[in-house]
């Protein structure tokens, strides 16, 4: 079965949605210039939101329109950190081997950039984007539907 119809691997199909989004921004950020304005960097949380949000709806959808807490919060979390993951794989290679330069920017100009390598700079992203699928997720599992415990 295909991973992208698979409703048990709802996590990996949108994480690598996810990925895909932040990767494709980072390409249009770099042609566009933009890749130096830290603040810009903000929509990669938009980005994520978007994948985690139709991702709990994709299971919830897919699973008869259940969706407990807890599994929610899996899921969620799952899909963020694939995502993070993936990009943060990206961003290894791309400084590592396809643009040096960029590398050598962020060393320079980052406030701890002396202290940065390719492997610390994506463990940072990765870090970061694993955290933000937790707290995003932890948000979104509020505004949607879960089902309520058994009473038993």
């Amino acid at each position: 079965m295909n991973v992208l119809a698979n409703p048990n691997l709802v996590h990996v199909n949108y994480g690598l949605r996810i990925a895909g989004g932040l990767i494709l921004y980072f390409l249009v950020m770099k042609f566009a210039g933009l890749l130096h304005v830290v603040e810009l960097r903000l929509l990669n949380l938009f980005i994520l939101i978007a994948g985690v949000y139709f991702a709990l709806k994709k299971f919830k959808h897919t699973h008869g329109e259940h969706l407990h807490y807890f599994r929610a919060l899996i899921t969620g979390v799952a899909t963020g950190a694939i995502g993070s993951l993936v990009f943060a794989a990206f961003l290894f290679i791309y400084v590592s081997f396809l643009d040096r330069d960029f590398m050598q920017y962020l060393i320079e100009n980052e406030p701890m950039g002396r202290f940065l390598n390719p492997y610390i700079a994506s463990f940072i992203v990765a870090l970061e984007g694993v955290f933000s699928g937790l707290l995003v997720t932890f948000i979104l599992i509020n505004f949607i539907d879960t089902d309520e415990p058994s009473e038993g």
